[in-house]
């Protein structure tokens, strides 16, 4: 029964909404269709400012996979990484996550092809995923959209709670799949 009523709450959510919002609007007295296209406006006129950003953000992701950089940090880093716990197969989504989430996502799919979606590792590669964020992506459109030139102290915070994300990730799947 209660999957019922999800399922059909599930399916009218978004057409409701869709309706709802501009009706509210209209009835409000607001030029709904008006106060759409300057949203577009403003929303066309931050992508453009935000282009550059991105520009770099894609830019280095393609050297740093070209290069191979990623996956010699992970050789690198792979014995010290062992010692506390922490899987190797996962410092490629830990890294790229930060930069990029299709990135992320692409080599998080190739480690749940490898080892299965129920394996320790595909669940811990959802998990990774899943509980960090594209820090550098989020700072460069939010910033990049308000004109903030000066990010370092959100840089370190995200990178900080991205860590702590991925940590926490790797406990609580020791903790309930290994």
């Amino acid at each position: 029964m209660i999957q019922n009523i999800l399922g059909t709450i599930s399916i009218w959510a978004i057409p409701v909404f869709l309706l709802a919002v501009p009706l509210y609007g209209a009835c409000r007295g607001v030029k709904v269709y008006e106060a759409f296209v300057e949203g577009a406006k403003g929303g066309f006129q931050m992508a453009i400012r935000i282009i550059p950003y991105l520009v770099a953000i894609l830019m280095a992701i393609g050297m740093l996979r070209g290069a191979g950089a990623i996956d010699m940090l992970a050789q690198w880093a792979g014995p010290v990484l062992e010692k506390i716990g922490f899987p190797v197969e996962i410092l490629p989504v830990a890294i790229m996550r930060p930069l990029s989430g299709s990135g992320a996502l692409g080599m998080a799919t190739e480690l749940i092809q490898t080892h299965g979606p129920d394996s320790f590792l595909g669940r811990l590669a959802a998990s990774a995923y899943g509980a960090t964020e594209t820090t550098f992506y989020v700072l460069a459109v939010y910033f990049g959209a308000v004109g903030i030139r000066k990010a370092r102290h959100a840089v370190l915070a995200g990178l900080v709670a991205d860590v702590a994300s991925l940590v926490a990730a790797v406990i609580v799947c020791r903790l309930a799949f290994a």
